[in-house]
């Protein structure tokens, strides 16, 4: 007799394919469930009537391209530039001054804005543009 158990033989290896199509699937869910997990905590703050944080004053200087110079909406002439600056320091010591230049204004007038902004003490100082569209690097080219 034939024994029909001779022609067979028996895997010992575990077939990995279904067990990564699990740990794929399982890592899907895992990766889009996390972010909604996390939810803030309710609670009821108390009332104060003295804010603790000072809000943080911030003043535009511009430059026109007659030369014209404005601290917020105010006509400022660079001679009274520093003692105006040096009064807003006074008054917020942690001012942040943006200036806003006219691309034709001449580069040495946009330096003496600055160093005068230097010298009233103000250390905060941004530079005000715009972003440069994809039409308008085109133009340069």
């Amino acid at each position: 007799m034939i024994n029909g158990t001779q022609g067979r033989r028996f895997m010992s290896e575990i077939n990995v394919v279904p067990l990564v199509d699990v740990v794929l699937v399982l890592l899907v869910i895992f990766m889009v469930t996390a972010p909604l997990l996390y939810r803030g905590l309710d609670i009821d703050l108390p009332r104060t009537a003295t804010n603790t944080i000072a809000p943080e004053e911030r003043v535009v200087l511009t430059v026109t391209k007659q030369r014209e110079i404005f601290l917020d909406k105010e006509t400022v002439s660079l001679d009274r530039l520093l003692a105006a600056l040096e009064t807003l320091k006074v008054r917020s010591p942690q001012v942040s001054l943006y200036l806003r230049a006219d691309r034709q204004v001449p580069y040495g007038v946009v330096v003496q804005v600055m160093d005068t902004v230097k010298r009233a003490g103000i250390e905060r100082l941004g530079m005000v543009t715009e972003p440069a569209a994809e039409s308008r690097r085109d133009e340069r080219r």
